[in-house]
């Protein structure tokens, strides 16, 4: 499970249903497995997603961020279900792959000395006001820095989310639609606030021009 959906809408899990649900899992003798690829390494404001709601999975996915460019991912279990593999178990063709491992390592200690959960927080908290404040934005839902703006009708008109990322890209801001009326914004835990600020001036533009009644 993600403990917050990217691809799927930018939804939140509810911490008590991800309580409730490592309890679940205790209880039939399941295994927990978080998907945190896109959540992971800070991007929510914590070190992982799962850490919000205070629940300790039993196995952990991440990539993207961990190789800050370099292609890798990793896997981790606790020492319980790792003992399930023995050498010889499981292989891959660029599994430990020296270069990558060495980019994972110096991705790390740098996302540690500049806090990137603090970044997360703090540029994510900025860019949700800016959101909140733009006509035509209904909500805004996410953690950290991965947030999803719900567009308004009358702001859409006959477009979809879809169709003001593609004009957000040609202006110059990098967006997606996740869903029909959903904005998914995920920009650098770097971000700075004035990028944050030219960015929304860019949304803000997008949008006044396909809203209805402002439409040439």
């Amino acid at each position: 499970i993600e403990p917050l959906q990217g691809e799927g809408g930018v939804n939140t899990a509810d911490s008590g249903f991800l309580r409730d649900l490592r309890a679940l899992c205790d209880e039939r003798g399941l295994l927990l497995v978080l998907d945190e690829v896109q959540t992971g390494l800070g991007r929510t404001g914590a070190w992982f997603g799962f850490h919000h709601a205070g629940i300790r999975p039993d196995i952990v996915t991440v990539a993207k961020a961990l190789g800050n460019g370099v292609p890798v991912g990793a896997v981790w279990a606790t020492a319980e279900v790792a003992a399930a593999f023995r050498p010889g178990d499981h292989g891959s063709t660029f599994a430990g792959q020296p270069l990558a491992a060495a980019a994972a390592r110096e991705v790390l200690r740098v996302m540690e000395e500049v806090d990137a959960p603090r970044l997360a927080a703090e540029r994510g908290a900025e860019l949700t006001e800016l959101l909140e404040a733009l006509p035509g934005v209904a909500g805004v839902r996410g953690l950290g820095l991965l947030l999803g703006a719900e567009l308004t009708p009358d702001v859409l008109a006959d477009r979809t989310a879809a169709d003001v990322a593609r004009a957000c890209l040609d202006a110059g801001l990098i967006v997606n639609g996740v869903t029909p009326t959903t904005l998914r914004l995920a920009p650098p835990l770097t971000v700075s606030p004035g990028e944050l600020a030219e960015g929304i001036g860019i949304l803000d533009d997008v949008l006044a021009a396909g809203a209805v009644g402002e439409a040439a």
